[in-house]
Parts: C-alpha cells; sequence; structure tokens
C-alpha cells in the first residue's frame, strides 16, 4: 500500500492578491475622484459657480472696456460673494475670462458694435 501525505495544504502565496491590489487600487481610486468631481460639478454648487462666472465676465467686461476703468478699480463693481472667481484680462483681445478653478470658466469678448458679449459655454 502506497503512504498518503497528510500534510497541510498549503495557502497561495500573497503576491497575487497584492499584485491585484497594485493594479485595481489606483483604477478604483481614479473612479471615485472622477465620481466626486462630477457630482460637485454637476451639482447646485456647480451650477452657482457657473453662473458667477458669467456674471463676473460679463460685468468686468463693461467695466474694464465700455466703461473705461482699470482692473483695480473693477473689482470694486463685484458682488459679495463672488471672491472665489479669479478674473483674467487679456487686452489685445479685448477680453475678460473668469474662472472657478475645476468647475467653470466663462469668457466675455467686447465687440465695439454689440458691446460685450459672453462667448458660448
Amino acid at each position: 500500500m502506497l503512504a498518503s501525505d497528510t500534510s497541510a495544504p498549503v495557502p497561495p502565496a500573497a503576491a497575487p492578491r497584492r499584485r491585484k491590489w497594485l493594479i485595481w487600487g489606483p483604477v478604483l481610486l481614479l473612479c471615485l475622484l472622477a465620481g466626486a468631481w462630477l457630482g460637485l460639478r454637476y451639482s447646485t454648487t456647480g451650477r452657482q459657480a457657473g453662473l458667477a462666472v458669467g456674471y463676473v465676465a460679463h460685468v468686468t467686461c463693461s467695466c474694464r472696456y465700455v466703461g473705461g476703468r482699470d482692473m483695480a478699480s473693477c473689482d470694486t463693481d463685484r458682488e459679495p460673494g463672488t471672491e472665489i472667481v479669479t478674473v483674467e484680462d487679456n487686452p489685445e483681445a479685448r477680453t475678460i475670462t473668469a474662472r472657478v478653478s475645476l468647475l467653470a470658466k466663462r469668457t466675455a469678448r467686447f465687440d465695439p458694435e454689440y458691446g460685450c458679449t459672453l462667448d458660448p459655454p
């Protein structure tokens, strides 16, 4: 009769499990971050950011190019609560770009015939 092997089974090595996490861990993290960004972007906060940047771009463009004032003077025309909106002036193109980082961006363009108009989003 043959002797049977009575030793306990050897558990699989931890290396394949760790390798799985090295692959799927960053993918999972990227999906969670993308979901959080999309949730913020399309929430009420994201819509309010879109309205704020459009408002600030248009008001600042009108102040700067229709009223002929400098940017420091135009900053006093902003409503309270729009401090998070950053404004960039491009005098060569006669445009004002307002943005809230990662959420919204709008550009207002000055035309001598029509005044300041917002570019499509």
